[in-house]
């Protein structure tokens, strides 16, 4: 295990070479994104609570109600990137003649997927650290209705100090963690749909590149 698992993250090129003459197995890749699905749970727990301590004068219980629907949105969100990921460099291929089933994608795209949780286990630690120095603005019940009041909360705790230095270190963190993943998957497309190495990076790093500029948006507020 430990040498897959090595085999993967520093020698993707000696990996994929020989999964390609292996029988399709998504057992696998499905486990590496639900790990990561697990890890990145954790850290939306951790954040959402934020915000339902914000809410709280709206429900009581709010707290909860968000944070565990912020655990099953991460958990769903992971899943379908993945998919729309594969999908992503399986449609783009086919500008460059890919010869190669989706499923095998799919399961080349979850073996790349490997170094994102580590990154993923780096943004819980780091999130340990900053949000119990987050200040949550607090909304009185009287107030709860005005939107305005709601709007100006939620902008408090997004400029929160320790809130936005959070989500920086994050993005960071994710972004060099998704470019691992990208160089992975660079190497999975070339053999899972027998690209030239120049066409595999195209087909990986257009939507890479574009999801890295989302991210950073998101994450930093640019």
């Amino acid at each position: 295990m430990k040498n897959f698992i090595l085999d993967i993250l520093i020698s993707p090129d000696a990996f994929f070479q020989n999964a390609i003459n292996k029988k399709e197995n998504l057992k696998v890749p499905l486990l590496i994104v639900l790990c990561g699905a697990i890890v990145g749970a954790v850290h939306a727990y951790l954040v959402g609570g934020l915000t339902g301590k914000l809410m709280s004068a709206l429900l009581p219980g709010m707290t909860t109600i968000i944070a565990i629907s912020a655990i099953i949105g991460a958990i769903v969100a992971i899943f379908l990137i993945w998919i729309l990921m594969t999908g992503v460099f399986y449609g783009l291929s086919f500008l460059f003649k890919g010869q190669g089933s989706f499923r095998r994608c799919l399961e080349f795209t979850g073996y790349g997927y490997l170094p994102q949780i580590f990154g993923s286990v780096i943004g819980v630690i780091v999130a340990f650290m900053y949000v119990p120095r987050v200040v949550v603005p607090q909304i009185s019940a009287a107030t709860i209705q005005d939107p305005q009041v709601i709007q100006d909360a939620v902008k408090a705790l997004m400029h929160d100090p320790a809130m936005m230095e959070m989500t920086q270190v994050i993005a960071v963190v994710s972004t060099v963690f998704l470019l691992w993943s990208a160089n992975n998957w660079i190497f999975g497309m070339k053999y899972a749909r027998n690209l030239s190495m120049r066409d595999a990076a195209i087909c990986v790093g257009v939507p890479v590149i574009a999801y890295v500029v989302y991210l950073t948006y998101t994450m930093t507020g640019i």
